[in-house]
């Protein structure tokens, strides 16, 4: 592929903040292409391409990471914990990327082209969740408490995608990253679309109402996020790493049960995510005025 070879091998991994702009990049591509060879339903089709232009700068970063493991003649939890804490940077910057064209194209496009470019997106509107959970209005308005119901559909709801990030890496290595950007693609769908019909309700601009939910959600979603980063990063370093290891040697088993911990702090993450999630939604009067505003700008 041409594209993977513009930019150097270390080039994501010493200067991982241009992973946003990376992601930015062939987000766009992705959703251009798809338009033009798909025009009748491009939305599955733009996440697709996205993700088949991602996967060889990914390959190259887990590649970088197996050749400097191998070279190290001891394992150890804080040297491999600093490794991956660099591929999940690589990965936030990536997903915010992505997240912010389909935000911007679902503000700024016309309504009838946004619903063919992002209809599977626009499909499950209501969502909430990271995985688009849906959760009306009417669940969360006029309340200020926790609710254990919420909490647990949430949390159940994307326990599901991390396990299915979790098993798609373990099989098919860095393939995670189609259920990464799909997420990306619906959350930033979600929220352009709130902002767009909040601003046209309340004649305000949309990109106001943007900022706003943006700071009122970071917190979660970025917990969600790093949850499933997690997952993937585990199930794909165990499908190359522990297979290139002497099997059953000291080295097999110290990587393999640092990735068995890494799925267990992914699932911390996903709780806290969850929790966090659940009091925002409870609790967070602006952002209940500014879906209820969406939904009368949407009437």
């Amino acid at each position: 592929m041409v594209l993977e070879h513009i930019f150097p091998e270390d080039w994501l991994e010493k200067k991982g903040r241009y992973a946003f702009i990376l992601g930015f990049i062939y987000t766009v591509i992705g959703i251009l292409v798809a338009s033009i060879l798909f025009p009748g339903d491009p939305a599955l089709v733009a996440v697709a391409i996205t993700s088949m232009l991602l996967l060889p700068e990914l390959y190259k970063i887990f590649s970088i990471e197996e050749r400097q493991e191998s070279m190290e003649k001891k394992v150890s939890i804080k040297s491999l914990w600093r490794d991956d804490i660099e591929i999940v940077r690589i990965y936030v910057f990536l997903f915010l990327g992505i997240l912010l064209v389909y935000s911007l194209g679902t503000i700024v496009l016309p309504q009838m082209q946004a619903n063919n470019l992002f209809r599977e997106q626009l499909e499950i509107r209501f969502g909430q969740g990271f995985s688009g959970q849906a959760v009306s209005v009417g669940e969360v308005a006029g309340t200020l408490s926790f609710t254990p119901g919420l909490f647990l559909d949430l949390l159940g709801n994307n326990f599901l995608v991390l396990i299915a990030c979790f098993i798609i890496a373990l099989l098919a290595g860095d393939g995670a990253i189609f259920l990464i950007t799909w997420n990306a693609s619906v959350w930033g769908t979600i929220f352009g679309l709130t902002a767009k019909y909040a601003g046209v309700f309340s004649g305000k601009p949309p990109l106001y109402f943007f900022a706003l939910i943006m700071l009122i959600v970071f917190p979660h979603m970025l917990l969600e996020a790093i949850s499933y980063f997690l997952a993937a990063i585990s199930g794909s370093v165990i499908s190359k790493d522990v297979i290139l290891e002497e099997f059953a040697s000291n080295r097999f088993f110290e990587v393999f049960s640092f990735n068995l911990y890494l799925l267990l702090f992914a699932l911390v993450f996903l709780l806290l995510g969850a929790l966090v999630e659940t009091v925002v939604l409870d609790n967070v009067s602006t952002y209940q005025e500014i879906i209820r505003m969406s939904l009368m700008g949407l009437g």
